[in-house]
């Protein structure tokens, strides 16, 4: 908005200027004319942000605001002024200038009470052991050498929310002054809670917390500033356990990502929607849990010089009842190839619940194949690529669409793509495929898969890495780069009107400097089914479900 300035009184003191006047009026109304010329000196250089003076020779095309609908009503001048104290601390020698992180001090009921009364927050599993070690669980014996001797855990791969929660203690630039924040964090532990009221409760149950979260945000003055757009919290599960898309009581999940408020807000999960703008994809947790940078290089070193004996290998079990799924051809693949390993996982007493006995197979294979489980990730894929295992997807959204912040845009440095249909339809030899791959690229390959292993990681909540940046730490920079940007396109005035949110997985993968997305070569991947109304759709219910019903099952 920009502010009117003030022709007619100027004016009418020059016109009074020029009347031939006794001279203590002439000096009366030079001062009065000159306070007058100061005052608006003062709103030009002090109040009005010197950044709207870039905004009409600007020529840079609107970014997208990914995440972050609805900006268009906003006051950009409030929004500036709200965050001066931000803007102009970067003058100073600050190293944390545009990475300081609020955190709201939350009632106990939305975190720490879950902790307490850990028993709950599991049907099959008693998740009290999964929860000590700041979250980690406990720690894991090196009785077979296949870990190191420290660092590494029995950690429960729905338990991201207390691991974050904690790793954000050691944030080098917590503040206690929001108006300096570059972003705010919600410790809210939405996959705990959702998780407590998968089964036997009605919706009314399963939303209470949720709904009671945003009513406590939206009467912060920390949420007016630019209503939550500021804010993210984590969660632990899929997506879908969030998205329940009726109030019917046999629906699937909460409806925490589309409460009004919380779209406004930036949500990590460990798989997120291709088709919503409101939540992104962060790493499940592995069972390496690095104190010092040390314990990354050691680990590395010693994963280069493994002698790999398998070709490729599979962890998992058949979906037989999935008419889509691939994993029955992937596993009579595997039991048919001498240079192919099988760890075949049940619902009752298998390697596949040792971690132990994973990592173990990942470190002897040379590819290790992730097709998609119940829904489109695996646990698995990073348990792989931190044993230096090139993962091979048959989805897009098992890693390339879901993971923009922590993997390479370009998937052909890390892993091999095999569609789904060149499996199903038998046209492709899983084996034939991978040896194919020249030696010396396979080693180029499994060397960036290796360099990757710092940024998959979550690092011990209860000390810091010294110079590497583990999975906290690529989050937290990539949701400040987010809210920065907004901020940025906010106070210059740029809006974003062809934005289509349904085609939020095609924006991630755009290049520096691309605005506009078109027709993409995995369109056919993320069509989604239409309903007897002719409008989009998902089975996010079943596929929630399914999810929860197997992988919890393995974690006993």
């Amino acid at each position: 908005m920009r502010r009117r300035p003030l022709p007619g009184i100027l004016s009418n003191q020059m016109e009074k200027s020029t009347i031939k006047t006794p001279n203590s009026r002439i000096f009366f109304l030079a001062s009065l004319s000159a306070f007058f010329w100061l005052l608006l000196l003062y709103f030009h250089f002090i109040i009005l942000p010197q950044s709207t003076t870039t905004t009409t020779t600007t020529t840079t095309p609107p970014r997208k605001n990914f995440g972050f609908p609805d900006v268009k009503n906003q006051n950009p001048i409030q929004i500036h002024q709200k965050n001066l104290t931000f803007i102009t601390s970067s003058l100073e020698t600050d190293p944390c200038v545009g990475r300081y992180i609020y955190v709201h001090d939350l009632p106990s009921r939305f975190n720490q009470d879950m902790l307490r009364d850990c028993k709950s927050l599991s049907l099959w599993t008693n998740m009290c052991k999964f929860v000590t070690n700041a979250g980690l669980g406990p720690p894991l014996e090196n009785v077979d050498g296949v870990f190191s001797d420290t660092g590494w855990y029995a950690t429960n791969q729905f338990a991201v929310d207390v691991i974050f929660a904690n790793r954000m203690k050691q944030y080098e630039c917590l503040t206690n002054d929001s108006s300096i924040a570059a972003a705010v964090f919600v410790p809210f532990y939405a996959g705990f809670d959702i998780a407590r009221y998968l089964w036997g409760y009605n919706i009314s149950m399963r939303d209470a917390a949720s709904i009671d979260l945003v009513d406590w945000l939206v009467k912060r003055p920390e949420w007016s500033v630019m209503n939550g757009r500021d804010h993210f919290l984590v969660a632990g599960r899929i997506t879908w356990d969030f998205r329940r898309l009726s109030e019917e009581e046999t629906d699937w999940g909460n409806k925490l990502l589309f409460l009004p408020a919380a779209k406004n807000m930036s949500m990590l999960v460990v798989e997120s929607s291709p088709w919503n703008a409101n939540d992104f994809g962060i790493p499940y947790p592995t069972y390496f849990h690095p104190a010092k940078d040390a314990d990354v290089f050691v680990w590395q070193e010693r994963m280069r010089r493994l002698e790999r004996k398998w070709l490729f290998s599979f962890a998992g079990a058949p979906r037989p009842d999935n008419p889509k799924s691939i994993r029955g051809q992937i596993i009579e693949q595997c039991r048919s190839s001498k240079v192919g390993k099988l760890l075949e996982c049940d619902f009752g007493e298998s390697k596949c619940h040792s971690p132990s006995s994973i990592m173990q197979m990942f470190q002897g294979s040379l590819f290790c194949l992730q097709p998609q489980g119940d829904s489109y990730t695996r646990r698995s894929a990073f348990d792989s690529m931190l044993a230096g295992c090139i993962p091979v997807f048959f989805h897009p959204g098992s890693a390339y669409t879901q993971y923009t912040w922590h993997l390479p845009k370009d998937y052909t440095k890390y892993s091999v793509f095999i569609p789904e249909d060149d499996i199903r339809k038998r046209n492709v030899s899983i084996e034939e495929r991978l040896s194919q791959i020249p030696e010396e690229q396979v080693r180029i390959m499994r060397e960036e898969v290796i360099s990757l292993i710092p940024r998959l990681v979550y690092a011990d909540p209860r000390s810091k890495l010294e110079t590497l940046k583990d999975a906290f730490d690529v989050s937290v920079q990539a949701v400040i780069d987010k809210v920065t940007n907004l901020r940025k396109d906010i106070i210059e005035g740029r809006t974003d009107e062809n934005f289509i949110e349904e085609n939020s997985w095609k924006y991630a993968l755009l290049d520096e400097g691309q605005r506009e997305v078109g027709p993409h070569e995995w369109d056919p991947f993320f069509s989604k089914p239409k309903d007897g109304n002719g409008e989009s759709s998902d089975s996010s219910a079943e596929v929630a479900k399914n999810s929860w019903k197997n992988e919890q099952r393995t974690q006993s």
